[in-house]
């Protein structure tokens, strides 16, 4: 779904990897800015105008959400088909969420913004043509919805990843706020503009509206003069960023756990957003207007929540802060499903888009503090697959459900689903909190080589060993492991460590990449934080030299 989707964006910035970000990543924390820097991205003139663009076009997009579900409604009385519009939009980030996260690392993002910029602009403009013309059914209006949600797919990373090009380090913080106060101001004005404008013309013009929404942005990305500073890196293929970036998420445990949790969240939530449109006209007597003014009650709580969410996180743990904004959200699910008084269900919506918010910029937050820079685009990529995913099948699951065991019932049972989800809780921790400092370091030797091998190369065994007191063998085997996990995580297919039985002290470390090119990334990608890791390893060290290390070939 298209509005998610620019939330995300507005919670979770990425940097660069193939090219080198202007300013270095930050240490993570899970602290807010300060007040006196909450504005400070605002002085930079591109974020400025970007931003500005930005409220403009979710104010579009929302209004189009509420002129798609509106717009079903009236073409057709199935329960289904009304949910499959959320579906249509959610699907394509299962289709592209992990390319374009490797494109948004591997091309020059302002090109692919400009490109998917206006292939939205275009669908949007064909789908407010058509239904203007009477032309639009059930099954149009699901393929121009499914192209649209292809366009916000491939934008969305790319869109992330320019962030801290635009803005100095200090301001990143500020900037993740900033974009989701720009989008919660879009959600709380745009669907009740909608409303009123679906209910005084009917839809197409909405989606026309909608169409002209883009042309802000791509009048400020086409005059951005972005600096491309190139990699001496040797350049990733699609397929081989695509498997670095899953690779990643492999081996990382704070990024699986970000993943479970948000899929067992979304999952059921989705229940709420498909079947919304079916409790305001069926269930509340209200027009489109009235079902914007809904909409407009969640992006109004989510603008509140914002304000004071960061002095909430200091009083109260990350498992805390899910737990009961889930517990909330799951509330106001029930509500839905059994209250009849527009005015009650629009109170609890506002409290549910607190909770909303609440765990979006948490999933984000951990999120962001797991993740190195070069591979930023990428896990946001798999992130969005499992959020988007457990969308896109909620949404058609629940909508099927509602039509065999009616809407209040489903809502029921999606609400005991977000309570029993937390339980995933109790294997899977949330981590916001740690301070890992994620800035480059190249701190590998270059390997020491007669001739430069080609960047094809391989396989590439790599060599390291050890002197260590046999007394420690334990605890240095556990260091090493840690060490392992990075170099799986940064492009071994294989690790292992190998003790001499003729020295107990002598220790061999192994790993194999796939080529001399990866090898190369290797030393690229590493991180402060994973410096330290490595010299809590080397420190068991004895010998009088440096440990040996040895860069091996593969003959064919």
């Amino acid at each position: 779904m298209r509005k998610e989707k620019q939330e995300l964006g507005s919670l979770f910035h990425t940097v660069t990897s193939t090219e080198q970000p202007q300013q270095g990543h930050s240490k993570a924390r899970d602290q807010p800015p300060s007040i006196a820097s909450a504005w400070g991205p605002l002085r930079e003139p591109v974020f400025r105008a970007l931003w500005i663009a930005a409220v403009a076009s979710n104010v579009g997009t929302w209004m189009e959400d509420v002129g798609e579900a509106w717009l079903m409604t009236s073409l057709s009385a199935s329960t289904l088909m009304v949910a499959l519009v959320e579906t249509a939009g959610s699907l394509p980030v299962v289709l592209l969420a992990v390319p374009s996260g490797a494109f948004a690392d591997l091309i020059d993002r302002r090109r692919l913004l400009l490109i998917t910029q206006a292939w939205m602009l275009i669908v949007a403009a064909t789908l407010g043509v058509l239904t203007i013309a009477g032309l639009t059914t059930p099954w149009v209006l699901l393929v121009l919805a499914f192209a649209l949600g292809l366009g916000a797919a491939a934008n969305a990373p790319a869109w992330e990843a320019i962030t801290p090009e635009l803005v100095a380090r200090k301001d990143l913080s500020a900037a993740v706020t900033l974009g989701a106060v720009a989008f919660n101001v879009a959600r709380a004005v745009g669907p009740a503009a909608g409303g009123l404008l679906v209910a005084a013309f009917g839809s197409g013009p909405v989606f026309l509206l909608n169409a002209v929404s883009f042309l802000g942005v791509i009048v400020v990305l086409y005059r951005w003069q972005r600096p491309v500073a190139k990699s001496n890196l040797p350049p990733e293929h699609v397929l081989g960023a695509m498997r670095a970036g899953v690779r990643y998420v492999r081996h990382t445990p704070a990024l699986q756990a970000v993943l479970v949790r948000a899929a067992a969240f979304i999952l059921c939530a989705s229940a709420l957003w498909a079947l919304l449109p079916l409790v305001a006209r069926r269930g509340l007597g209200l027009s489109a207007a009235g079902y914007g003014v809904l909409l407009g009650c969640l992006g109004l709580g989510g603008v509140t929540g914002a304000t004071f969410l960061p002095k909430v996180r200091q009083k109260i743990s990350t498992d805390s802060l899910v737990i009961g904004a889930t517990l909330i959200f799951a509330a106001v699910t029930i509500v839905l499903g059994y209250v009849h008084i527009a005015t009650l269900v629009g109170g609890s919506l506002f409290f549910g888009g607190i909770a909303w918010i609440a765990l979006l910029s948490t999933f984000n937050v951990a999120a962001q503090t797991a993740t190195a820079a070069w591979v930023r685009a990428r896990v946001l990529g798999v992130y969005m697959l499992a959020f988007f995913g457990g969308f896109a099948i909620g949404s058609a699951m629940w909508g099927w459900i509602a039509g065999r065991a009616g809407i209040s019932l489903t809502l029921l049972i999606a609400a005991v689903g977000l309570v029993g989800g937390l339980a995933t809780g109790i294997r899977f921790k949330l981590r916001c909190g740690e301070d890992l400092d994620l800035t480059p370091s190249a701190h590998w030797p270059e390997p020491k080589v007669q001739a430069e091998p080609e960047p094809e190369a391989g396989p590439v065994l790599v060599t390291i060993e050890y002197q260590i007191d046999p007394d420690e063998a334990e605890t240095f085997t556990q260091a090493a492991r840690a060490s392992g996990e990075i170099k799986r995580r940064d492009g071994a297919f294989y690790w292992n460590l190998f003790h001499d039985t003729a020295d107990a002290g002598r220790f061999v470390e192994t790993f194999i990449v796939d080529s001399w090119a990866e090898h190369e990334r290797q030393h690229g990608r590493l991180t402060e934080a994973d410096r330290e890791v490595e010299e809590r390893m080397r420190r068991f060290h004895r010998g009088k030299l440096p440990p040996k290390i040895a860069h091996l070939i593969a003959e064919e």
